[in-house]
């Protein structure tokens, strides 16, 4: 498996831009936005390789990986404490 792979990427709508915006929290900060969902998802996991590959030819340590902790479930637990 691709380590890119292991980096949670999230795609969301922001109604403050008017459009989707796709970041990895724990790899970089900002990330890539556009009107198509798929695009930006596209375009962030390019960005997200792109990244990683980065640190690896600069020998740098990678921040830890985060995938494997259930964030779906976590995000909606929480959405769902705050109403929601």
């Amino acid at each position: 498996m691709n380590i890119a792979a292991r980096y949670v990427k999230i795609v969301e709508w922001s109604d403050e831009d008017n459009c989707f915006v796709g970041s990895c929290p724990g790899l970089f900060y900002g990330g890539c936005h556009g009107e198509d969902e798929r695009s930006v998802f596209a375009e962030l996991c390019q960005i997200v390789e792109d990244t990683v590959k980065l640190y690896e030819d600069e020998n740098k340590p990678l921040p830890p990986i985060t995938s494997g902790y259930d964030w779906a479930n976590a995000i909606s637990t929480l959405a769902s404490t705050n109403g929601n």
